[in-house]
């Protein structure tokens, strides 16, 4: 008798259900075994489909084959989950419950073992059927957990359950989906590998000493170089938490990328992956790093860039695969894709996670991580280092003081740069000026910038911006060069191509005067002589003076100037509103500048102090210890999607328009139309709040497209984007 698990492929051959247990326990005890959780990982892969033993079900599948193809649609995950609580604490059976639609609560697992309980004779019929032809899912012997788990205190079993499960999860769903996609693409050549680490070591540090024999010789270069020396040395130590801490501009894309490479040769790690938290910077630094690591005629790409700006549908198919699950030897993504997987409870997301296990997992501009949720997430990387073969380097110029945070005060964090203090000294290359009182006006503040031959000013919200912007532009002298704008209000092409002028405008020491939002200041390279910054978090104000005098090539050091604008807007929320209080009690006139270390690290504390284990993520742990993964996932929001709405625009460039229009044609069809036309507007999608978004609608200057996807039909200002007080956009404006 022969069972089958997928109906024919374009080969005509079944797929059959022995064939397809087997190869799904071999991929998952592979994968599991990098941790310590390879048998219990092959088991559960070996049971995850015996439910489709069953006589229903094989009828039905030959029914649908018959048809033309398509879901089978009946429920199979009962009998292997059986299996899985008789041979394993009963709280693993949830893998085999979700492996389709995602990790159940614990209630859900409660019911689906009742129900199997009451269904006990069928599902015995169906796995005595199975296991005729896979007598392993009988073991005499109960497949062995992870020795570490044996020593986990009793206070942090849920915890250290809720990664396991995780990983156990990203296992076997991984697992299933390439042992099913071999089936169905059968026909297919073999993907070619990637070059392995040590090769990219060997490309990284060749490129990079092309790199330097090109470069002049100076003060800022030999620092760079120390800097990199120091850190590729430190490669050595053992694995765990690491932090990389050097001011800004000291080479540190380099120096992080160097110190995973080499860490991952000398330790036997399987990959690095980068996360950076915006798009902006993960093409920035892809970029670099592909230069560093790429070679013509590479059979398979040694550098996987994975966000939402990549079109995977474009990609070749092993690439498209390898973005899916990151088999790549170097991944760069998004601190909010990487994070959002791991507190996912979906397959497609979780599938990638095994990766994690024996790599080096670079956290670069770590002071953007978002205070609400800092406990789970430094719990999670935690569990990482400590029970999975992972090391951590948390970069940034701002280090935070994670220590001080419930769950990681224990934690072991070594100092890549011991005492960089000194460091930060050789490279202060600007001197802060306090306008804190009396409070000017950001209009004064553009007239002031706009008589300058290169100026940035960076305010705290896109209303702000567009303000400062307009008068800026309205007194700069017309000899003085364009007056640029950067925000979210812009269509993500059009911020593109306004850095890349801004970059060349710079390069070439021309003139150039620029508005933006806090989104320069993580990562951008851009240096200006004079940054006036609104008074925000201190890790901002450090942040924006780090786009001044970057490359040191002032005579005397750039300006800084921070003021408090009386017309000024800021963000709200109790995160923000604690570390602007206690920026105001550190740094300021008679105070510290911020890029006092010591002074940063009293600020962190006092900070995550005030907002207490609630304000740091205290209840998402409490429901990790649960094993809550459906409650998790909906609290676990990296973008506060309630807050603003994606708004589609048509910018003053015919095949943009046509992009646009069509893609919006397609959403709006009642037919089916997959990812494809949300992909083809992400270069055209701005955001506005919810409130402005909502009257935007009733005006008249934007209609709903899809859900919550609107498109712009008002003018689309040519430097500021969607500008809500221009005259034409002007009806009912005046409060947003």
């Amino acid at each position: 008798m022969r069972l089958l698990a997928h109906s024919v492929n374009d080969s005509g051959v079944r797929h059959g259900l022995d064939e397809h247990l087997r190869g799904t326990a071999v991929r998952s005890g592979e994968f599991g075994s990098v941790f310590g959780g390879g048998a219990a990982a092959g088991y559960l892969g070996v049971v995850h489909d015996v439910g489709k033993g069953a006589c229903a079900w094989q009828s039905k599948l030959l029914a649908v084959e018959a048809a033309g193809g398509g879901r089978v649609g009946l429920d199979h995950k009962r009998a292997g989950a059986l299996l899985a609580q008789r041979a394993l604490p009963p709280t693993l059976a949830r893998i085999v419950i979700g492996h389709h639609g995602g990790l159940p609560d614990t209630q859900t697992l409660k019911d689906e073992l009742h129900a199997a309980a009451g269904a006990v004779e069928e599902l015995e019929a169906t796995i005595a059927a199975v296991a005729e032809l896979v007598p392993e899912i009988l073991p005499d012997v109960s497949p062995s957990l992870p020795t570490w788990l044996a020593s986990v205190p009793k206070a942090e079993l849920g915890l250290a359950y809720d990664l396991l499960i995780r990983m156990l999860f990203s296992c076997v769903v991984d697992a299933d989906f390439l042992d099913t996609s071999a089936h169905f693409d059968s026909g297919a050549a073999a993907l070619p590998p990637a070059p392995a680490v040590p090769e990219l070591l060997r490309r990284f540090e060749q490129r990079r000493m092309e790199k330097l024999r090109d470069r002049p010789r100076n003060d800022l270069s030999r620092l760079r170089d120390d800097v990199y020396a120091r850190t590729a040395a430190a490669a050595v130590l053992p694995p765990g938490i690491h932090r990389l801490g050097v001011p800004t501009g000291a080479g540190k894309t380099f120096a992080a990328g160097g110190f995973g490479l080499h860490h991952a040769v000398k330790w036997g790690l399987r990959r690095v992956v980068v996360a950076v938290p915006f798009i902006s910077i993960t093409e920035q630094n892809s970029a670099v790093y592909r230069d560093l690591l790429e070679r013509d005629g590479d059979a398979a790409p040694s550098l996987l860039e994975h966000h939402s700006a990549v079109d995977l549908d474009a990609a070749p198919r092993g690439a498209k695969l390898a973005a899916e699950n990151w088999d790549s030897p170097f991944v760069v993504t998004t601190t909010v894709r990487l994070f959002e997987s791991l507190f996912s409870r979906k397959p497609a997301a979780m599938r990638r996670l095994h990766r994690l296990a024996g790599a080096v997992i670079v956290l670069d501009e770590v002071q953007a991580l978002p205070d609400p949720l800092l406990m789970p997430i430094l719990s999670v990387l935690r569990g990482l280092c400590d029970h999975y073969g992972t090391t951590v380097l948390l970069t940034s110029a701002t280090q935070p003081e994670f220590m001080a945070v419930s769950g990681f005060e224990g934690a072991r964090a070594v100092d890549v740069i011991p005492d960089p203090a000194p460091l930060y000294a050789r490279l202060r290359r600007v001197d802060y000026e306090w306008r804190l009182a009396p409070q000017p006006l950001l209009e004064d503040i553009a007239v002031e910038a706009a008589d300058l031959p290169q100026a940035l000013v960076v305010v705290n919200t896109t209303a702000n911006a567009a303000t400062v912007h307009r008068a800026l532009a309205e007194e700069r002298p017309s000899d003085l060069g364009p007056a640029l704008h950067l925000s979210t209000r812009m269509a993500p092409r059009h911020r593109r191509e306004n850095l890349a002028r801004i970059g060349r405008l710079l390069e070439q020491g021309k003139p150039v005067a620029v508005v933006a939002t806090p989104l320069v200041e993580a990562g951008v390279d851009v240096d200006f002589p004079v940054v006036y910054r609104a008074f925000a978090p201190a890790e901002s104000l450090q942040q924006a003076a780090g786009r001044c005098n970057r490359e040191g090539r002032l005579p005397a050091p750039g300006r800084v100037v921070v003021f408090d604008p009386c017309n000024g807007g800021r963000p709200n929320g109790e995160p923000y509103k604690q570390a602007m209080q206690a920026t105001m009690e550190n740094f300021g006139p008679g105070l510290a500048d911020p890029d006092d270390l010591d002074a940063l690290a009293r600020y962190y504390r006092l900070r995550y102090g005030r907002l207490g284990d609630d304000g740091l993520g205290r209840r998402i742990q409490d429901l990790r210890a649960r094993l809550d993964y459906p409650q998790v996932a909906a609290e676990f929001r990296m973008i506060d999607d309630q807050a603003t709405s994606p708004v589609a625009v048509l910018m003053d460039d015919d095949e943009a328009q046509d992009i646009v229009r069509a893609a919006v044609r397609a959403l709006r069809s009642p037919y089916p139309c997959g990812p494809q036309p949300l992909r083809d507007l992400q270069p055209y999608t701005a955001s506005l709040p919810r409130s402005a978004a909502r009257k935007a609608v009733q005006a008249g200057h934007a209609e709903p497209v899809v859900r919550d996807l609107l498109l712009w039909v008002s003018d689309y200002h040519s430097e500021r984007g969607i500008d809500l007080e221009q005259p034409e956009n002007s009806e009912d404006f005046t409060s947003w």
